[in-house]
């Protein structure tokens, strides 16, 4: 991955909805349990990346220790995020609906999600020395100097003009 030296920040503006979504492997001794729902998330972040219209900006995965793999995700707006999730056509409904009939409440596998709608001005990045990531690999980057060189001045910059 090709490191970007220097200061920079995410050249987003306006509002979006961060999106945190995961699972948590409780019995590792199931993997029967567990490597369906591991499996089913790759899916669903093609299916959204290859139509920009959904309203899906991009997406990070991470892993926190042994058990546990999150996706951090970024959305134009909530009302995007929604319709996703409630589309009997795309492939979470389907995922949702194996998870409850597979899993339920037996414990084997944890899953969670956060959402956070955040307004123009209520965000600001910063990545020093970093591939792209995160909300700047999403929307891309710009240096972070002048006008942008401090945190409060970049979350001045995320409102639209």
């Amino acid at each position: 991955m090709k490191v970007n030296s220097g200061r920079f920040t995410a050249d987003h503006r306006g509002p979006l909805v961060v999106f945190v979504i995961g699972m948590r492997i409780n019995r590792f001794l199931k993997p029967g349990k567990w490597v369906p729902v591991a499996r089913s998330m790759r899916p669903m972040i093609e299916e959204l990346s290859a139509n920009p219209q959904s309203g899906f900006l991009g997406a990070e995965t991470m892993i926190q220790g042994l058990r546990t793999i999150m996706l951090l995700q970024y959305w134009k707006d909530f009302g995007s995020l929604e319709a996703y999730a409630r589309d009997r056509d795309q492939k979470h409904l389907p995922a949702w609906t194996a998870f409850n009939k597979a899993i339920g409440s037996n414990g084997t596998v944890g899953i969670f999600h956060e959402t956070y709608t955040v307004p123009a001005g209520g965000y600001e990045t910063v990545y020093g020395n970093m591939p792209d990531w995160g909300l700047g690999k999403v929307a891309g980057l710009t240096p972070a100097v002048g006008s942008r060189n401090e945190a409060r001045s970049r979350m001045r910059e995320t409102v639209d003009p």
